[in-house]
């Protein structure tokens, strides 16, 4: 699926998780060596007991057997102790390291492939990780390399009694193998399921108005409760599976113990143990057991947190952590687009095709044409969401590969078609959650996009907390804060897409003077729009169609070509003019717009992936 270079950037980044906690593994492992060694104190006190206490009848003896006994089960029980803490640090120090990774893929991954679900996996692949190290589970894998030493031991006693704990152990073990086999594809698709029915209970929360004012609410309970009842199945099956298996894992634990009892009593018969022996031997064969019984039992933990890692493995190759960029200067000359292609994430066709244009500082090209033109496409490329499959896009000469995300962002100001806000503040939504923010651009920021009288207006003003996605905002406040946030301290190149689809006349005069505020103070202006006020500031018209370039140029030379060509049609094969220009409706808008459709309606504009 990925070429080696990129498997081997993988192995890298795993191995960096992994190699700081090397010390700390060993550092457990030597504790359980100890712990393991600790656990002989039962079976040797009860040989002592029976072979020495009982025949010399010596107080002494069982007392300071008894002293010694209890100093090594405390001792054992401190180490068992420090030995959970350590696990459950592990299981923190290695979500310290991974979960910025996961946060910025989470977001960075829909840009690259349309994810099933919530999009949320990753997170809980982390969950599940970090669940397991901190859990039981270390502690199994770490005592089972010492069965074998039980096992010794337990020869050592006599040949038969060995002979039974090495055939408990081999029946326990092809058991752990079976559990392993039955479990994995009944885990899989509980993690699959429980996508599924994530990502359908979030959509029908973001569409509850339209859910309840049209009534099909029980429509979507239905197709949640069938996603959910396959969840449920197979989460029944995965732990009917490990729960029969660990089950039965016990029974012959306890039932291996009675008979290597047998077996001891039967020894003792013949005078070849003492029953010394055969006490110690039942205990040992238990410690012996024990790791494998309760391997079994957090299989199902294991095998989640194993298929996990793999998903995150897989993960990281998808989306490698960006190198260090050399640092470029701040843009200020153009915007340059050479030969783009732009294949939408899951595509296998590209739906913009060789695109090329430049604008230059103080301009601003409005992006026009019919929905599915590839307009959106477009300016998403422009910002560096998607990246092209050919062609570069340029800032000042510079790709924009070039640049550090985080750099290039303080550049760019981008107001996509749906506005989505965050919980938190105006001021903190404006000034994108910089954690030095300047009060002055804030404002600044609030006045270029028309929305300072606006903000003012509630009680806290800019401090006022709108909900989680801006719920507290009606669709046009979320709209021109959306634009104040893209304004913020005056970045370079704004990108409008469908600024005023949701803006009244006052928003739509604000934007006016927004684009030529931008293009006056040296920046550059994108407008993707299907109204004629949006591009009534604009000096260069790009016209879309089909997802290449049908025009580009000035403004209203490109709009006359485009109207000459419509009207040259004949009358029987002529369409609705979608360019037609008409005197414009409000003062200062320019001299002429274009419409797209009814003059009284407002397209919506691209969807997503055109």
């Amino acid at each position: 699926m990925f070429g080696k270079s990129e498997q081997g950037s993988s192995q890298t980044k795993s191995a960096a998780v992994i190699s700081p906690l090397k010390t700390v593994i060993l550092g457990v492992a030597l504790i359980s060596c100890i712990v393991n060694i600790l656990a002989l104190t039962a079976p040797l006190f009860m040989l002592q007991v029976y072979d020495r206490v009982l025949s010399s009848h010596s107080v002494s003896t069982l007392v300071g057997l008894a002293v010694l006994t209890v100093g090594l089960y405390l001792f054992q029980s401190l180490l068992d102790i420090i030995r959970t803490r350590i696990l459950l640090r592990v299981g923190e120090d290695f979500d310290h390291q991974l979960s910025g990774k996961i946060h910025s893929a989470i977001i960075r991954l829909p840009l690259k492939i349309r994810l099933p679900g919530d999009g949320l996996q990753p997170l809980r692949d982390l969950d599940n990780i970090r669940g397991f190290l901190s859990g039981s589970g270390p502690t199994a894998l770490f005592d089972l390399p010492w069965m074998p030493f039980y096992l010794g031991i337990c020869f050592l006693f006599h040949f038969w009694i060995g002979m039974t704990a090495l055939i408990g152990a081999v029946i326990l073990v092809l058991l752990t193998i079976l559990t392993d086999r039955l479990s994995q594809q009944a885990t899989q698709d509980t993690i699959l399921y429980n996508m599924q029915r994530n990502a359908s209970i979030e959509a029908a929360r973001r569409n509850a108005e339209a859910v309840q004012a049209m009534g099909f609410g029980g429509q979507i309970l239905e197709k949640w409760q069938q996603i959910n009842m396959q969840y449920l199945a197979s989460n029944r099956r995965a732990g009917d599976i490990a729960g029969t298996l660990g089950g039965i894992a016990r029974a012959l634990r306890i039932m291996l113990q009675s008979t290597i009892l047998a077996v001891g009593a039967w020894l003792v018969i013949q005078q070849e143990i003492t029953a010394g022996v055969m006490i110690a031997s039942s205990i040992m064969m238990g410690r012996a057991l024990a790791p494998v019984d309760q391997a079994i039992g957090s299989w199902k933990g294991f095998l989640m947190a194993r298929q996990s890692w793999s998903r995150l493995k897989e993960l990281f190759q998808i989306l490698p952590q960006q190198d260090v960029m050399t640092a470029l200067p701040a843009p200020e000359h153009e915007l340059t687009a050479d030969g783009i292609s732009i294949v939408p994430p899951n595509a296998k066709l590209p739906t913009v095709t060789n695109v090329s244009f430049k604008v230059e500082a103080g301009s601003a090209l409005g992006v026009i044409g019919s929905s599915g033109s590839g307009k959106s496409t477009l300016v998403r490329a422009l910002v560096g969401i998607w990246e092209p499959a050919r062609g570069r896009v340029c800032i000042d000469g510079a790709g924009l590969t070039q640049w550090e995300n985080d750099v290039i962002g303080r550049h760019i100001g981008y107001l996509p078609q749906g506005v989505d806000l965050f919980d938190g503040t105006i001021a903190e939504n404006i000034a994108r959650f910089d954690p030095d923010p300047s009060a002055e651009a804030i404002v600044a920021a609030a006045k270029a996009a028309g929305v300072h009288g606006l903000i003012t207006g509630f009680e806290n003003g800019y401090d006022t907390s709108i909900g989680e996605s801006g719920s507290g905002l009606s669709a046009g406040q979320r709209q021109r804060i959306g634009l104040a946030r893209a304004l913020y301290k005056d970045p370079f190149i704004v990108v409008l897409d469908e600024p005023n689809a949701n803006l009244d006349a006052e928003g739509e005069a604000a934007l006016v003077k927004t684009v030529a505020g931008i293009r006056e103070r040296g920046g550059i202006v994108i407008v993707v729009a299907h109204r004629p006020s949006a591009i009534g500031a604009v000096d260069l018209i790009l016209v879309m169609d089909s997802g290449k370039i049908k025009a580009f140029g000035p403004r209203d030379e490109v709009l006359a070509k485009v109207l000459k060509k419509a009207d040259t049609k004949a009358p029987a094969a002529r369409k609705p003019n979608p360019f037609r220009v008409v005197q414009n409706p409000v003062a200062g808008y320019g001299k002429s717009s274009f419409l797209s459709g009814s003059e009284d309606k407002s397209a919506k504009g691209d969807q997503d992936g055109q």
